[in-house]
C-alpha cells in the first residue's frame, strides 16, 4: 500500500531536525574509537596533519553536496542522484548500491561496539563477534526495523532526541581531557613512531588514519539523502554544513586532547570503547561506566539514522525503475517497507560473518569506509563536470569558487582511494559484484538494453576485482 501525499508531507522535518539527523549520522561510533585509532597510528603531529587534510577534504565534500543540493534541486538521494545524471545509469546503480552495502556495514559495526560495550557486564559477549553476541544483535536488528516501519517522521525525531541526549558524555569527556592535560605527555606524543623527525614517517602516519577519518565523517551528506523531507530545499545545504562543522570541531578536541592524557603507546592498546579507558585514567572506574552510556545512546540514534538512510537509498531509485519495482513499496506510513527488509537482511549476513573475522570491530569500519569512497569520489566527480560543461550556469563559466571546491573535493577523495589500499578495494569488489542482479532486474522490468559498451567493461572489472579478492581471501594475501 502507498502512502498518500498528506501522509508523504507530514513526513516534512524542520532544519533543526535535519541537522541533528546530519550530526546524529557521523556522531556514532567514531567518536568514541578515536583515542585508540589514532593511537595506534600516529602521534600529534600525524593526527594534525590528518585532521587538516580530512577536514579540509570533508568541508570541501560538503560544500559540494551543498551546491548540488542547489544547482540540482530535482535530484534526490544525492549520492546516488548525482552519480546517475553525471556518468549513466549503471554507475549511478552502483553509487547507490556501494552506499548502501557501505550504511549496512556502518550498522553492523554498531552492534559488534555496542555488544563489547555491555560485556564489561556480560562477558558472554566478548568483542562483539561471539555466538551470544551475534544473537543479541540480530534480535536487535529486526526490533528497529519494526520501529521505522511505525513511521520515518517518528523514527527521526527519536533520533534528534538521541543525538542532544549523547552529546553530553563527548564534552564532559572533552572538559575532564583538557582539565587533566599534561603537557610533557602531549610533547612527547607528538612525533609519533619512533619519536623521530621523518617527512616520510609522519606522512605514512597521516595516510594509517584516513579510513577511520572517513568513517567518522560519513553522514556529511545525509541531509540530501533526506532532501525529500526537508520543508525548504535550501535547508539541506544548510544542515550539512552546520552540521559538518560542529562535529569536525569534536572530533579534532577528542583526539589531541587524548594524546595529553596518556603515552601513545598506551592509547594504542586500550580497550575499545578507548574514550571510556581514558576518562577512567583520569576520573575513575565511574568514566569508563558514564561514556559506555554514552556510546549505547550514540550508536542507537546513528543507527537509527543510517538504517533511514540505508532504506533511502534503495527507495529512491526503485521509484525511478532504477532498482527493482518491489523496493519501492512502502506501507500506510510511508516507510519503504522492501528497502528496509533487504538492509536488515545484509546486516544479518554480516553479523554472521563476524564469527568468522578477527579483529571484527576494525574490520567493519574499515570496509564500511572503503565502500563509501566510489560514492563519494563520483558525487565530487558529477560537481567538477558541472563547472567544466558550464551545465546548470547557464552556460556562462562557473564561479572559481564552485571549480576549485569541486577540485579539491575529487583530488581528496582520489587520496582516499589510494590510502584505503588495493586490499579494501578488492573486498569492496566482493559486495559490489553480486549488486548487478538488482540491476538486471531493474532493466528487465523497463526492457531497456543491460549495458552500454563503456558498462560492460565496468562490470567486468567489478568482477574480476571480486573475483581477485576472493582468491585473495582464500590463500590468505587478504585476512579479515
Amino acid at each position: 500500500m502507498s502512502a498518500t501525499a498528506t501522509d508523504v508531507e507530514d513526513q516534512k522535518v524542520s532544519l533543526p531536525t535535519l541537522t541533528a539527523m546530519v550530526v546524529g549520522s557521523m556522531v556514532g561510533s567514531g567518536v568514541f574509537l578515536l583515542p585508540r585509532r589514532f593511537g595506534t597510528e600516529t602521534g600529534v603531529l600525524g593526527a594534525l596533519i590528518a585532521w587538516a587534510i580530512a577536514g579540509t577534504g570533508m568541508l570541501m565534500l560538503a560544500f559540494v553536496f551543498q551546491r548540488l543540493a542547489t544547482r540540482r534541486p530535482d535530484l534526490d538521494a544525492g549520492i546516488y542522484a548525482y552519480a546517475k545524471a553525471g556518468f549513466g545509469d549503471y554507475v549511478g546503480f552502483n553509487s547507490a548500491f556501494g552506499f548502501w552495502a557501505s550504511a549496512c556495514a556502518g550498522n553492523t559495526s554498531y552492534w559488534v561496539l555496542i555488544m563489547t560495550t555491555a560485556s564489561a557486564l556480560f562477558p558472554g559477549l566478548g568483542a562483539g563477534d561471539t555466538v551470544l553476541a551475534v544473537v543479541c544483535s540480530s534480535v536487535a536488528v529486526w526490533l528497529f526495523c519494526y520501529l521505522i516501519l511505525r513511521g520515518v517522521k517518528e523514527a527521526a525525531i527519536v533520533n534528534r532526541i538521541a543525538t542532544f541526549a549523547k552529546v553530553i558524555p563527548i564534552l564532559l569527556f572533552i572538559v575532564v581531557a583538557l582539565i587533566a592535560f599534561k603537557a610533557d605527555v602531549f610533547t612527547a606524543n607528538f612525533w609519533g613512531g619512533d619519536g623521530h623527525y621523518s617527512a616520510t614517517s609522519v606522512f605514512n602516519q597521516a595516510k594509517g588514519t584516513m579510513l577511520i577519518t572517513v568513517f567518522v565523517f560519513m553522514g556529511i551528506e545525509g541531509a540530501s539523502v533526506y532532501s525529500r523531507f526537508a520543508r525548504k530545499r535550501e535547508d539541506v545545504g544548510r544542515a550539512t554544513v552546520f552540521g559538518f562543522l560542529s562535529v569536525l570541531a569534536v572530533f579534532m578536541l577528542v583526539t589531541l586532547s587524548s594524546y595529553g592524557v596518556m603515552p601513545q603507546a598506551e592509547l594504542a592498546v586500550a580497550q575499545q570503547p578507548a574514550m571510556a579507558f581514558v576518562l577512567e585514567s583520569v576520573v575513575g572506574h565511574w568514566g569508563s561506566i558514564f561514556i559506555r552510556v554514552g556510546v549505547v545512546l550514540s550508536v542507537l540514534g546513528a543507527y537509527l539514522a543510517w538504517t533511514l538512510m540505508a532504506a533511502e537509498i534503495l527507495y529512491i531509485p526503485a521509484k525511478t525503475d532504477d532498482m527493482p519495482r518491489f523496493l519501492a513499496r512502502t506501507n500506510a506510513k510511508g516507510a519503504p517497507v522492501a528497502a528496509l527488509v533487504m538492509a536488515g537482511g545484509l546486516v544479518q549476513l554480516l553479523l554472521i560473518l563476524l564469527l568468522f573475522t578477527s579483529e571484527s570491530l576494525d574490520f567493519m569500519l574499515d570496509l564500511t569506509a572503503a565502500l563509501a569512497l566510489i560514492p563519494y569520489l563520483l558525487a565530487s566527480s558529477y560537481a567538477l563536470k558541472l563547472t567544466i560543461t558550464r551545465q546548470t550556469y547557464d552556460g556562462a563559466r562557473a564561479p572559481l569558487s564552485d571549480s576549485v571546491i569541486a577540485a579539491v573535493a575529487t583530488a581528496y577523495t582520489l587520496f582516499l582511494v589510494f590510502a584505503a589500499g588495493l586490499d579494501h578495494l578488492l573486498l569492496s569488489c566482493i559486495l559490489y559484484a553480486p549488486g548487478a542482479v538488482l540491476y538486471v532486474i531493474a532493466r528487465r522490468e523497463r526492457n531497456l538494453r543491460l549495458f552500454t559498451p563503456a558498462e560492460t567493461v565496468l562490470f567486468v572489472v567489478i568482477v574480476v576485482g571480486a573475483v581477485a579478492g576472493i582468491v585473495s581471501l582464500a590463500t590468505g594475501a587478504i585476512t579479515i
